[in-house]
């Protein structure tokens, strides 16, 4: 094997590359999408997270 550096060998995906390829959050009750915020831990839309409560 001919390879310059362990750079070149190992392919390590960086974590914003991870975050950025992620599926779109979904409801868990429904499937709609759900617009993510930062400090949004909900699995439910604003329609399905109504009929909870």
């Amino acid at each position: 094997m001919n390879f310059k550096g362990w750079r070149e060998f190992t392919m390590i995906m960086s974590s914003t590359e991870f975050f950025r390829n992620l599926p779109p959050k979904e409801c868990a009750k429904c499937g709609e999408r759900i617009e993510e915020m930062a400090d949004c831990y909900s699995h439910h839309c604003e329609n399905c997270e109504g009929e909870i409560r």
